[in-house]
């Protein structure tokens, strides 16, 4: 992967991951995290399309997950 693009459908995986591990419907996390539908979380983990940053912070401030952890699969700390 180029580093300089957002790997959409990797970040999907990863957004599926966390709703999948807090038991929540595609409905339920998007009600948890503002007005979406679940057709627009299905859309994210499929990697069709990809959250705006707005709501990658809303998720990752939801869910307690740093923006690094969900879009780029790790946290900055585990490169020092």
């Amino acid at each position: 992967m180029n580093k300089h693009f957002l790997d959409s459908k990797a970040i999907g995986l990863r957004i599926r991951s966390l709703r999948n591990g807090f038991g929540l419907s595609r409905d339920s996390f998007a009600k948890e995290i503002g007005s979406f539908s679940a057709s627009s979380v299905q859309k994210w983990e499929s990697g069709t399309s990809v959250p705006s940053l707005r709501t990658v912070v809303a998720i990752c401030n939801r869910f307690n997950v740093s923006v690094d952890e969900l879009v780029l699969g790790f946290s900055s700390r585990e490169t020092n």
